[in-house]
């Protein structure tokens, strides 16, 4: 992966593709391949005729892991995002985020709306506005010594996730800290861009789809059926819908 320096931190990143720009931001103790490669989104994106931007966050992949929860809020994670396309020097792109990618494009487009075509919220709806419990229970999943220590439950699972991922556990226990920040209806309702909804029908971590869309003018949905949180990204359903809405948005 190609790399560069968005305020100081050292952010990965790769480019495939010719064409209209799409900027795609992983979720939470994820990387580029595998919330994106593996899942088939960047195949599907640059066969249907789209240049395909992706980059680690910042804790995550390959990019540069720092260990303080005051780096890793929302705003700083969709700088890095604007940042990026600043160095690719792309005017505008769409942007499309997974779970807290979606909190970070959402952020993105309220800090440089100019700079956003249109949004893909995937992974997290309503939960972008109410609170998302659970934060310290993860942190100190990620970092306890052993998965058997662990309690059933979300904590557990990002726990595995990040295991199986290889990532550094201590810059996650860091950044769940401090990316869960909420927006307000009245912030997201300043979302003047299109935007599609995503999110599996049985995702208990997205929130509800409906009460998201009614608080921006120029919004759509589409409800996964029988997904969650974690199946829901390769959905085929879920390319389609992306798929036409970016042909239809300017």
């Amino acid at each position: 992966m190609q790399k560069f320096l968005s305020n100081g931190v050292e952010i990965a990143f790769d480019v495939w593709g010719q064409g209209p720009p799409v900027l795609l931001i992983h979720g939470f103790g994820s990387n580029v391949t595998v919330n994106w490669i593996q899942t088939g989104w960047v195949k599907t994106l640059v066969d249907s005729g789209m240049q395909v931007i992706a980059f680690d966050n910042r804790g995550h992949g390959k990019s540069e892991k720092i260990y303080k929860s005051s780096q890793y809020t929302p705003h700083l994670m969709a700088q890095d995002a604007l940042n990026l396309l600043r160095h690719l020097e792309i005017s505008r792109a769409a942007i499309m985020g997974y779970s807290m990618g979606a909190r970070i494009a959402a952020f993105a487009a309220l800090l440089a709306s100019k700079r956003v075509r249109c949004i893909i919220f995937g992974g997290l709806a309503y939960n972008l506005v109410a609170a998302v419990q659970g934060a310290e229970d993860i942190a100190k999943a990620l970092l306890a010594d052993k998965v058997n220590d662990l309690v059933v439950g979300q904590a557990r699972d990002f726990r595995l996730f990040a295991d199986a991922t290889k990532s550094d556990k201590r810059a996650l226990a860091a950044c769940i800290l401090a990316t869960r920040v909420k927006l307000t209806p009245h912030q997201i309702s300043q979302i003047s861009c299109p935007v599609l909804v995503a999110a599996g029908a049985l995702d208990e971590l997205a929130g509800s789809v409906d009460r998201l869309t009614q608080l921006m003018a120029n919004s759509q949905s589409i409800i996964l059926e029988k997904r969650n949180h974690m199946n829901a990204v390769g959905d085929l359903a879920y390319k389609a819908a992306v798929l036409q809405f970016l042909s239809v948005t300017d």
